[in-house]
């Protein structure tokens, strides 16, 4: 899969939301940052409980179809071979759990799109990939229009997968073990609101058990 093209799209946005979430995130003593200066990528642990984790599990099961990419040819080569789907957003479960993101962030609830969940069995993965939009590509005169670019992203681990599974940041050999009801977040783009291919991360394959996982990405507007 190819890199992001460079491009300045909502670079101001970006740098100033991106200033905004930093400082509330630095502030905050129950929020982890991993060790790298290249990226922004913060962790959380313990927050959904096990009965939260459990529901969100349960709505995932309910609503999983195979997951889908922008790209046919990276679909057709089983980049994303996961299940997915994105979930009720008038449910009370689903409402919790995004308003809670939200205040975490500080971001606005309006810029954040609806709560997805992802499902992986065995052998199931999502190769290397940026939630970065490639402004070249066909798709974002569309994406454009809703909302524009991602700035964070927000990502709950909903159970411990008995063996796999990880989250690997592979241009920064930061590999992270998912555990039931931690959030892990990161900035999609530098200080300076240019995007960050520093991000590029990998769901790595389950080999035993499952994993249930929801995310929720923030647009620099509106999300539509």
């Amino acid at each position: 899969m190819k890199l992001f093209a460079r491009t300045h799209a909502d670079q101001q946005q970006l740098a100033r939301l991106g200033a905004a979430v930093r400082t509330r995130l630095d502030a905050d003593p129950h929020i982890h940052k991993l060790p790298t200066d290249k990226a922004e990528i913060y962790a959380m642990g313990a927050f959904l409980d096990e009965t939260e984790c459990w529901q969100l599990t349960a709505m995932i099961d309910m609503v999983a179809q195979p997951s889908t990419l922008f790209s046919a040819e990276d679909a057709a080569a089983g980049y994303r071979t996961s299940y997915s789907g994105n979930l009720d957003p008038h449910h009370p479960v689903v409402q919790m759990a995004s308003r809670r993101i939200d205040d975490l962030l500080g971001l606005p609830s309006k810029n954040g799109e609806t709560l997805q969940g992802q499902r992986y069995m065995p052998g199931q993965e999502y190769k290397q990939h940026c939630d970065w939009f490639h402004t070249s590509e066909p798709h974002w005169k569309v994406e454009k229009r809703h909302g524009g670019q991602r700035c964070w992203t927000a990502m709950i681990y909903l159970n411990d997968v008995e063996q796999g599974g990880e989250t690997l940041f592979t241009h920064l050999g930061l590999q992270v073990t998912p555990q039931k009801g931690a959030l892990l977040m990161w900035n999609n783009a530098r200080v300076d609101g240019t995007p960050n291919e520093m991000t590029m991360h990998a769901a790595l394959p389950v080999i035993k058990g499952s994993k249930h996982i929801v995310t929720r990405w923030y647009r620099v507007r509106e999300w539509a």
